[in-house]
């Protein structure tokens, strides 16, 4: 049985003059009470939950380098051109997140339990993909990486099932997820590979996914890992968030409409949430724009910018430069503005930080030496949507990332731009794929 519909609200695990050093670098679900607010503590990078620092932890470079890595696939995969494209809800349940230091990912992540008895396992959340997945018991060493949290056994729990060969679940998998069929049918085999060159396989489940006490979401179709390649960081799992079926929204869109938002922190020390269905009438705040996608690719989530401005003042770059259309991902760093738009922004953030010393750093091509400034003035950043939606961006922690410009070059003014995670901070990004919306709030954590 389904319960009335809810609006399920997951926590997510910061003026323009900063004090140097202050910004830190079938189906059914249940709900029991119908109408309650539920709020768990979040884990940060140096709570007792954080995994032990050790001299393998993956460096910034390194994690820029995947993150452009995720970025290029992405483009690749939207190739081939792409075209234009409600429920009030009273109830609130809070999950425990965070910023991704804590698992040594710049990414962000959600702390869920899986099985019967739920299990926690600590999940990067991914607009950018669709199969949600958990590297799976037994698994040696030389298939699954070392994780922070015991790798989820799925003899131990009551609910767990593999998905059959024969099943609807299993050919909507498609070419793209699947992974043929092992013990005469009776196991359908998955499988999922990232930009950053990361690779999961193994068998796709049925299990019981609990959201938060009392929150859960029953025959919830998921990859039970087995075989997992590339570079990955400390994480359990993953849980995809994209347009296409075997997302977690798509999944739960007969009870929240297909429609989630999130608001991603800007430190370890503050909170965030994601959100399942649409905000309440009374939500106030949000501009929107519409949404638009990708042909014969679901997962992507796509705006289009028409302007930037730097310092309240407008850039002059042409709405043509943008008409690649941006892709919202909260699994990429750093923002990729095409050629025109992206040498615009550069030059007018340089002349508004002229009075602070330039140095190279590699990663990066617009980033200082704070050292010594006890403030530093940072120009607002803001971008204009199609439908005249603007948006100021978190100062600072929205623009700068290790004291660096958080935007680097995407390609031609033709070519496709990624909206990143640092640009997003502070911002409730709403998605409402059953309104063809996306919409923006300041200042929601």
């Amino acid at each position: 049985m389904i319960s009335p519909p809810v609006l399920l609200l997951i926590v997510l695990c910061s003026c323009y003059y900063i004090a140097h050093g202050g910004n830190g670098h079938g189906f059914s679900v249940t709900l029991e009470p119908s109408r309650a607010t539920v709020s768990v503590p979040l884990v940060h990078r140096h709570g007792p939950r954080a995994p032990s620092q050790n001299s393998d932890n993956p460096s910034f470079t390194e994690r820029l380098r995947r993150s452009r890595a995720r970025a290029n696939y992405i483009m690749s995969r939207a190739s081939n051109g792409m075209v234009m494209s409600t429920r009030d809800d009273d109830a609130n349940v809070s999950i425990p997140t965070d910023l991704g230091g804590s698992v040594d990912s710049l990414e962000y992540v959600v702390t869920v339990g899986l099985g019967t008895p739920a299990v926690p396992q600590v999940l990067l959340m991914d607009t950018g993909s669709d199969v949600s997945w958990v590297q799976c018991a037994p698994c040696n060493s030389t298939r699954c990486y070392p994780q922070k949290d015991p790798l989820f056994d799925p003899s131990k729990s009551s609910t767990y099932a593999s998905i059959t060969c024969d099943t609807g679940a299993c050919r909507k998998l498609g070419d793209h997820y699947q992974n043929g069929c092992t013990d005469g049918g009776a196991h359908c085999g998955y499988r999922v590979e990232y930009g950053d060159g990361s690779k999961t396989r193994g068998v796709y489940s049925d299990e019981t996914l609990t959201l938060s006490p009392g929150v859960t979401v029953k025959d919830f179709h998921f990859g039970c890992g087995h075989d997992q390649r590339g570079d990955n960081d400390k994480y359990d799992g993953l849980v995809g968030l994209g347009g296409a079926p075997e997302s977690l929204v798509v999944q739960t869109s007969s009870l929240y409409g297909g429609a989630f938002s999130y608001c991603l922190p800007a430190q370890n020390s503050e909170a965030g949430f994601l959100a399942l269905g649409v905000p309440s009438a009374n939500a106030t705040g949000f501009v929107f724009t519409p949404m638009r996608h990708l042909p014969g690719v679901a997962t992507f989530y796509m705006v289009t910018l028409t302007g930037i401005s730097v310092g309240r003042e407008q850039l002059d770059v042409p709405p043509s430069a943008f008409r690649g259309g941006m892709i919202i991902d909260s699994g990429t760093v750093v923002t990729g503005l095409p050629h025109t738009a992206y040498n615009a922004l550069q030059a007018a953030f340089r002349k508004a930080m002229a009075a602070y010393p330039l140095v190279p750093n590699g990663d990066l091509d617009t980033c200082y030496n704070f050292t010594g400034y006890s403030n530093v003035t940072v120009p607002k950043v803001g971008f204009t949507f199609s439908g005249g939606a603007t948006v100021d961006l978190d100062v600072p922690n929205g623009i700068l990332l290790e004291d660096c410009l958080a935007f680097h070059e995407s390609g031609p003014d033709v070519g496709l731009g990624i909206i990143g995670n640092v640009n997003q901070r502070t911002l409730e990004v709403l998605y409402d794929a059953g309104r063809g919306k996306v919409g923006f709030r300041a200042g929601a954590c």
